[in-house]
């Protein structure tokens, strides 16, 4: 019954948010806007859930005084205390949260993350092109040229370099994001299709 219930609840509004879209009928459609609505309800009950998930794991972590410990407290502490503060003072323009918390911690800290992610970017770029085979070769030298076609140096080497590397960038590399997204796409289809009809039972929980 556990898992029966949820099975046919997911069956059901799959195939319906599926059907809308080739039914085109006022009913239809407000139905699909009431469960979408209803969607957005329990995916806020999900944060709640999460959140009290991250700090029982954690707290309990801190209490047994377990691996990394003082980091799992500050980031009890930093969720807590940064709740708080939006809940009391408000998150908009010229609030304690929006102008310290937000804009001179959260901002400054999320380019330090992406700045350091730069060094593992290169770090991969280093070892991709890595010339081994006419693959690799084609990287390597695509890349060298869209990298002195995006400075002046480029233009020194060759006038229409700039014109190349647009070339490159509007017809190769959108090629490419095309059909990456397509696949994604028809990833994300089958995925679903899966767990509208049973197939996929991950979310149900261990052993169902």
């Amino acid at each position: 019954m556990r898992t029966e219930i949820p099975l046919k609840i997911t069956l059901f509004f799959g195939l319906f948010m599926i059907v809308q879209y080739f039914v085109p009928h006022w009913a239809v459609n407000e139905l699909a806007g009431r469960f979408q609505q209803w969607a957005v309800i329990v995916l806020a009950f999900a944060y709640v859930l999460g959140v009290a998930n991250v700090v029982r794991i954690n707290l309990d972590v801190v209490s047994k005084k377990g691996r990394d410990w003082g980091y799992k407290l500050i980031t009890v502490a930093a969720l807590l205390g940064t709740f708080l503060v939006g809940l009391i003072g408000g998150i908009t323009p010229g609030t304690f949260f929006n102008d310290r918390l937000y804009l001179q911690m959260y901002v400054p800290m999320s380019s330090t993350m992406y700045a350091t992610l730069a060094f593992f970017i290169a770090s991969a770029a280093y070892r991709a092109f890595r010339i081994r085979t006419w693959q690799a070769a084609l990287l390597a030298v695509t890349a060298i040229i869209v990298m002195l076609g995006r400075v002046p140096v480029g233009r020194l080497v060759w006038n229409d370099m700039p014109k190349l590397v647009d070339w490159v960038m509007e017809v190769p590399n959108m090629v490419a994001q095309r059909g990456i997204l397509i696949g994604a796409a028809l990833g994300a289809v089958a995925t679903g299709l899966k767990m509208v009809f049973g197939i996929e039972r991950s979310y149900l929980g261990r052993g169902k």
